[in-house]
């Protein structure tokens, strides 16, 4: 073996790198607040979320009818709400807690291996969630305690959760890195695709629901919730209903599904270990792919079409300028500011005149509503996200304007915006239904949108929550 050059530097050991970023990024989880917060979510939300007698709460129903509660079964609800519900909080905690900063202007200068880091990064990120589907577990057990039909059983209420919900935290994770690793996905883009990502996996389930149980039909099922309820045998006419099922419509009594066998199923569990392997897989191609954080050559807002769409430049100032005189009415003003905020730019403008002819001319409530809050999505939670920056709350506390004045200043903006949206749909038809829609929607947008930029200070929490909302009202 040849001697080493003097002075130069032992090649990086993929297997110390990857348990250096492992045990450095669960230390920024340690020291975060929210993690907390991300181990109370899940068993809080699973105590309302799962159904009673009545049928309130995220109710199941099969054949038209609720489910006996047995132990096995509860730990399928219990999957079924991890995994259709509660992904975008897990989404939300990975991409906008603190510990997502991570020191890359460090690390991307070293030799270290970017797939052996990626790979520290994605088993700390996996853990973090699956110890929060362990509290859930206890969670389970206590609520199994309280409310299962029949035997009790601790192993029967773990198993199918886990089998049912760690695949998905897995590849939630994993897509996590994914996202980091390019740089277009980074930002808002890769929220929106989140936001895509997630309503197709609730939809996949449906491609291979009325077929046998396979590998291949189980492999479409992300969720994985058809098996446990369907069986093995094709869903058919088994009607399986998750959420907004009505009370009223449902028969009397409940039907006692046979778990087991669902879980069983032939192909089942070889697919829920596949969706493991493909989340090592996507962060092997993350490691591949990784582009450093670096800014770009040409600068944001410097390119034809971005020139084109921008609010354009300010006018040039006056040395001879006379004083502006004091302001009439200074709450009146900080609403305009903030209206003006809300819709700058010729392409919230060019969006929001597509809107309203949206809502002109289509169903206002299932088309023109639906667009207008679309874009008040994105106007709403990048300005709540501007104003309430860590670094600008610093120069607003000099001000003599509350913060709480300006947040209620903020919410009429966003108001109007949306009344201003629906106005025209409303002069057409003659009735004030759109503006009350627009009322509604428009209120509530702003209320979650400067609350949750409040909490977080970023407009990423804002974002995600409103767009998730939108598509609960949008398919509605």
């Amino acid at each position: 073996m040849l001697p080493q050059p003097s002075g130069a530097q032992p090649a990086a050991q993929p297997g110390a790198v990857l348990r250096s970023s492992f045990a450095t990024s669960l230390m920024r989880y340690r020291r975060s607040w929210g993690l907390w917060l991300l181990l109370l979510i899940a068993p809080v939300g699973a105590r309302f979320m799962i159904s009673d007698e009545s049928g309130r709460g995220v109710a199941i129903a099969v054949a038209d009818q609720l489910p006996v509660l047995t132990s096995a079964m509860l730990g399928v609800w219990l999957g079924i709400v991890v995994t259709t519900l509660l992904l975008p909080v897990g989404y939300i905690y990975l991409r906008a807690n603190t510990n997502r900063r991570q020191p890359w202007q460090v690390e991307e200068v070293t030799a270290a291996p970017r797939v052996a880091m990626l790979l520290g990064r994605f088993a700390a990120d996996a853990a973090v969630l699956l110890g929060t589907l362990g509290a859930l577990t206890l969670a389970g057990w206590f609520l199994g305690w309280l409310m299962v039909s029949g035997p009790y059983s601790l192993w029967q209420i773990a198993y199918p959760l886990w089998l049912i919900a760690a695949p998905p935290l897995v590849a939630l994770a994993a897509l996590r890195i994914l996202f980091d690793a390019v740089p277009w996905l980074r930002g808002g883009l890769g929220d929106l695709a989140y936001f895509f990502v997630w309503m197709a996996s609730i939809v996949m389930p449906l491609l291979g629901a009325n077929q046998p149980s396979s590998f291949t039909a189980n492999l479409f099922d992300h969720p994985g919730f058809v098996r446990p309820l369907a069986g093995p045998e094709p869903a058919g006419e088994m009607n399986v209903q998750i959420g907004g099922v009505d009370p009223a419509t449902l028969k009397p009594g409940r039907i006692d599904l046979d778990v087991a066998a669902g879980l069983h199923a032939p192909g089942y569990i070889a697919a829920r270990l596949a969706w493991i392997g493909i989340a090592v897989a996507l962060v092997l191609v993350a490691g591949l792919i990784y582009r450093p954080h670096r800014s770009g050559r040409k600068q944001a807002g410097q390119g034809r079409i971005a020139k084109l769409l921008s609010a354009g430049p300010p006018a040039a100032a006056r040395a001879d300028a006379p004083p502006a005189p004091p302001a009439r009415s200074a709450l009146l003003g900080l609403v305009l500011a903030e209206f003006r905020l809300i819709g700058a730019g010729r392409l919230f403008l060019l969006l929001a005149a597509a809107a309203t002819l949206a809502g002109i001319f289509g169903d206002y409530r299932h088309i023109g509503s639906p667009a207008a809050l679309l874009l008040l999505v994105f106007a709403l939670s990048a300005q709540a996200g501007r104003c309430e920056a860590r670094g600008l709350l610093k120069l607003t506390a000099t001000t003599a304007t509350l913060p709480m004045l300006r947040r209620a200043a903020f919410v009429v903006a966003g108001l109007a915006w949306s009344l201003l949206l629906a106005l025209p749909a409303a002069i057409v038809r003659g009735s004030g239904e759109p503006l009350l829609l627009a009322l509604t929607t428009g209120a509530a947008a702003s209320v979650t949108a400067i609350t949750l930029a409040a909490l977080t200070g970023s407009s990423f929490a804002p974002r995600v929550v409103l767009l998730i909302a939108w598509y609960v009202y949008f398919s509605s």
